[in-house]
């Protein structure tokens, strides 16, 4: 059974920095597309950021493109998301997630890590 386990969120000033990690066991993290969704409180789940089975291709939802990084790590069967220069509108549940369909935002995902921004 495939297990997604989130890590790194916490309360960060706006501006402030965070680095997410999922960490996942029992399934096939060298030959799956990986991503990052979130769901802040009162509104639906969106997609965040992805990366394929070779970390080349990779996007970004364009809310955080330029101030969030995703990358993995095969070694470590981990996926990363830095995130820089963040605002408020970033508090969320972050999850990450594999098997995801993005019209139906509906797949695998773990348990999630808050991520809160406030001064």
């Amino acid at each position: 059974e495939v297990q997604l386990v989130e890590s790194g969120g916490g309360l960060v000033q706006p501006g402030g920095s965070l680095r997410l990690s999922c960490t996942v066991s029992g399934g096939t993290f060298t030959r799956d597309w990986m991503y990052w969704v979130r769901q802040a409180p009162g509104k639906e789940l969106e997609w965040v950021s992805f990366i394929n089975m070779n970390g080349e291709t990779i996007g970004y939802a364009n809310l955080v493109k330029g101030r969030f990084i995703i990358s993995r790590d095969y070694a470590k069967n981990t996926m990363y998301l830095q995130m820089n220069r963040l605002k408020t509108e970033d508090t969320a549940m972050y999850y990450c997630a594999k098997d995801f369909d993005m019209n139906t935002m509906t797949g695998t995902r773990g348990q999630g890590t808050q991520v809160t921004v406030s001064s």
